[in-house]
């Protein structure tokens, strides 16, 4: 089971694209430390019970720079759960915080969208890019000298004006010490003003559509997996082309949750608004295995729109290590 949490939606960088950058004037929220602490006991029960293994990944804004969570982790670790996060990477300079990753974490995704030239004005991050290539293989160094089990992967926010250079940044993160690859192409709900002028074209999910075979089998020649094959390409496909893809049942709460910083449980990040239940009813294990019946009685009393047109990444494949494509369902 994979439990996304979003901790906190604030954050230090000003990304145009992002519905938490810091230029926004919203009010802030952030989770309870005492209602995760309460529900990592749950999953605990859960994982005890059952055998499924539990990972709870922290999400934001910018997680890793809220003050509460490196205690959090101590804790959850201590109840035998995994932990992953993704962050900006504002924070990797830090060698405390890099070992406390090497020390405590799974899994950490860094996000990457370009070369300098791109990377940093997108992220409003002055010399960020340049900061990565040096703290990134410092942070995949410190791992392999304390024999951690740190995964290190980075995820690319796919626009026009970067798609172009996705197979030379590939190269460049495999020589600092990345594992994985994961893409985003980005998305029009955030923040609409952004969309048009830098939204995927299908010309350019074509040529990458035509790349990625060559992409894929150069990196793993590297030992270094780009992950998502021709189901998750089909939905980037889909948006460009203007095509609704729905799914009618995507098995809701049995092997994804999402909880978002008012402590809102849902199937996806897209559906809490419809199907969000308050975490503080689900105080056992046998609580959380009621969930999926939950999701569905609401689904019935009110089919979310969010699935007529799914967007959910866990759900298109984005996490897919196959390249056999794999049909969604549809009404």
């Amino acid at each position: 089971m994979i439990v996304v949490w979003r901790v906190v939606d604030s954050c230090n960088l000003a990304c145009g694209f992002c519905a938490y950058d810091k230029r926004l004037g919203f009010p802030r929220g952030q989770a309870a430390p005492a209602d995760i602490l309460r529900f990592a006991a749950v999953l605990a029960e859960h994982q005890a019970q059952t055998g499924d293994r539990v990972l709870l990944s922290w999400l934001g804004g910018e997680p890793l720079r809220w003050q509460p969570l490196q205690a959090l982790t101590h804790a959850v670790r201590g109840l035998g759960l995994e932990v992953s996060a993704t962050t900006n990477g504002t924070t990797l300079g830090s060698p405390a915080l890099r070992r406390h990753l090497c020390e405590s974490y799974k899994e950490l995704t860094i996000s990457v969208d370009g070369f300098a030239a791109f990377h940093d004005p997108s992220r409003g991050w002055a010399g960020g890019f340049d900061k990565l290539r040096r703290w990134v293989p410092q942070l995949a160094a410190e791992a392999r000298a304390l024999d951690s089990r740190l995964k290190l992967r980075a995820n690319v926010v796919l626009m026009h004006q970067n798609v172009g250079e996705f197979a030379a940044l590939c190269e460049e993160l495999a020589d600092w010490g990345i594992a994985e690859i994961t893409y985003n192409q980005l998305g029009g709900r955030d923040r609409p003003e952004f969309y048009p002028q830098h939204r995927l074209t299908g010309a350019d999910v074509d040529a990458l559509g035509q790349a990625l075979p060559a992409i894929r089998q150069h990196l793993a020649s590297r030992s270094v997996m780009l992950i998502g094959g021709e189901q998750y390409l089909a939905r980037i496909r889909a948006s460009t082309q203007g095509q609704r893809m729905p799914v009618s049942d995507c098995d809701p709460g049995q092997s994804f949750l999402f909880v978002d910083e008012k402590g809102q449980v849902s199937p996806c990040s897209f559906t809490t608004q419809d199907y969000g239940i308050d975490i503080g009813s689900l105080q056992s294990a046998a609580d959380l295995a009621a969930l999926p019946a939950r999701f569905r009685l609401l689904q019935q009393a009110a089919r979310s729109r969010q699935c007529d047109d799914c967007l959910s990444t866990q759900v298109c494949g984005k996490f897919s290590r196959r390249e056999a494509p794999v049909l969604m369902a549809a009404e």
